[in-house]
């Protein structure tokens, strides 16, 4: 006769998937519109279910921001592992972000800012982090291959870029009303490759440019 023992994975498996629900929906519609009761009703669960998992909508937030930028991050890593020419990076990495995003439809990062200003900041610090290590080898890439310009300040491009990113996600700067997220950071990313190219990156640029807008 063999005894059974429970399955201690199982509180682990529902909240993984809570986590996993609850992150797409934050991303559908955005941190704030999702409530405890609307996640529990798509999941077919009790929000007593929830809520042993998850101490309350902060906690349940801050995982799945923690999660989401894992993932993101984990994704870019990907990307940069097929060396490809920095342009084309560059370009693969918006597209990638931007569908992981859900071409930011339900502003969640302007949500998260409203709303839960303290584990914005956070996200924005580890963000911060990752895309800096990365911009910089791109840059150092680029300058290696002669597509960026030599005299470049290696430093400073790469903060102006994080900058950049990031503030065209203001929307008192940049109403959704009057740019589209896509657009924009299509905008944003020419703008920024455009100034550090030589005209053997120009080449390359314009050929990605053509191609997307055929």
């Amino acid at each position: 006769m063999f005894l059974k023992f429970p399955d201690l994975s199982l509180p682990l498996v529902m909240k993984e998937k809570i986590l996993e629900k609850a992150a797409n929906m934050f991303l559908t519609y955005g941190f704030k519109s999702v409530t405890m009761d609307d996640l529990a009703h798509e999941m077919g669960i009790s929000k007593k279910t929830i809520y042993a998992n998850f101490e309350n909508k902060t906690k349940l937030v801050k995982e799945c921001t923690h999660q989401l930028g894992c993932n993101i991050s984990r994704g870019i890593d990907q990307i940069c592992a097929l060396n490809k020419n920095p342009i084309e990076e560059l370009y693969d990495i918006k597209k990638f972000v931007m569908g992981f995003l859900k071409d930011e439809k339900s502003s969640p990062q302007y949500q998260l800012q409203k709303y839960y200003p303290r584990i914005f900041s956070d996200m924005r610090e580890k963000q911060y982090e990752v895309m800096k290590d990365c911009v910089v080898d791109n840059i150092k890439r680029g300058l290696e291959q002669g597509i960026y310009r030599e005299n470049l300040n290696v430093e400073f491009i790469s903060r102006i870029y994080y900058v950049c990113g990031t503030s065209i996600k203001d929307h008192r700067l940049f109403p959704p009303s009057e740019f589209s997220p896509s657009s924009l950071m299509d905008d944003f990313l020419e703008y920024h490759l455009r100034g550090i190219v030589t005209p053997k990156g120009r080449k390359i640029l314009n050929e990605i440019i053509n191609s997307n807008q055929e």
